[in-house]
């Protein structure tokens, strides 16, 4: 006898849980069908299509963040660093409008001064980080414009498109979509976005006089202004540094006209301004 009453509290208990449950599933149900926001499909398919990468570029989170900003707050899919005329069409397919691709950038680095070049004037040992190294004894190298090569750049590249060659950072403009994320982390600021167009550039970022910044590095601008007097609407001189104003417009023969005497303006195509510095002094 108390073993069917226990049995039959037991399928009491039973029915009630059950019932209970039964009772919650239909209220959660009825939660998700009447409040429930339903998730733009092209917010997935942007996504998809977008590089991937969450380098930050576009001044949102991730990828997925700005593809929710596409659709949800009309968001300029251009923004994106890395689109490219192909994949403005694509998302222009999916949001049913045409979008139009900003000019392309790239990151330069405005510096020639390898460990073959640029002299040292003490021994860092430290952390491997480039704002750790020019906070202390900017990272043995004399000058204190110049290219920390610590690799804090070419570690945090989403794209691969940086390397250190010989305690010298230099860029892979096939590569290079022009995130920015290199600019901001360089604690010396010599690494610029330009147009991709653009077709030389001075390789140094030395404010310093010619006589100072050549004890330090043999492949500083020494500010002759040859390049200002052959083309004085292409380059502005600031200090003892001169700077390309349209860098587009430069040609190879243009160069060739000036013939730079410390050979840090060069055509951007002459990957590794370091190596060809020594190429065209054993030419002479």
């Amino acid at each position: 006898m108390v073993a069917v009453l226990i049995l039959a509290e037991l399928y009491a208990a039973g029915l009630i849980i059950g019932g209970i449950g039964l009772v919650l599933g239909c209220v959660i149900g009825l939660v998700v069908l009447f409040f429930s926001v339903k998730s733009d499909d092209r917010i997935e398919k942007i996504s998809e299509l977008l590089p991937g990468a969450n380098c930050g570029g576009c001044g949102f989170a991730g990828c997925g963040d700005f593809a929710r900003a596409i659709v949800e707050e009309g968001a300029d899919p251009a923004s994106c660093v890395a689109c490219s005329a192909l994949l403005a069409s694509e998302i222009g397919k999916v949001l049913g409008r045409e979008i139009t691709v900003r000019e392309k950038k790239v990151a330069v680095v405005y510096c020639s001064g390898d460990k073959s070049r640029a002299v040292a004037c003490a021994e860092y040992n430290g952390l491997s980080d480039c704002r750790a190294a020019a906070a202390y004894a900017g990272g043995g190298k004399g000058c204190r414009y110049g290219c920390v090569g610590m690799g804090t750049c070419a570690r945090n590249c989403p794209f691969g498109a940086l390397e250190i060659r010989n305690g010298l950072a230099v860029v892979h403009p096939e590569l290079c979509t022009g995130c920015g994320k290199c600019v901001s982390l360089c604690p010396r600021k010599l690494i610029h976005l330009v147009p991709a167009s653009s077709k030389a550039h001075i390789y140094c970022n030395s404010l310093e006089k010619a006589a100072v910044k050549r004890k330090v590095c043999k492949a500083g601008c020494i500010g002759c202004k040859k390049c200002v007097k052959a083309f004085p609407g292409l380059f502005n001189a600031t200090g003892g540094l001169v700077r390309a104003v349209e860098p587009e417009k430069l040609t190879r023969e243009d160069l060739e006209k000036i013939s730079c005497p410390v050979h840090v303006l060069h055509l951007v195509e002459e990957d590794f301004p370091c190596e060809n510095v020594e190429k065209k002094e054993q030419k002479q």
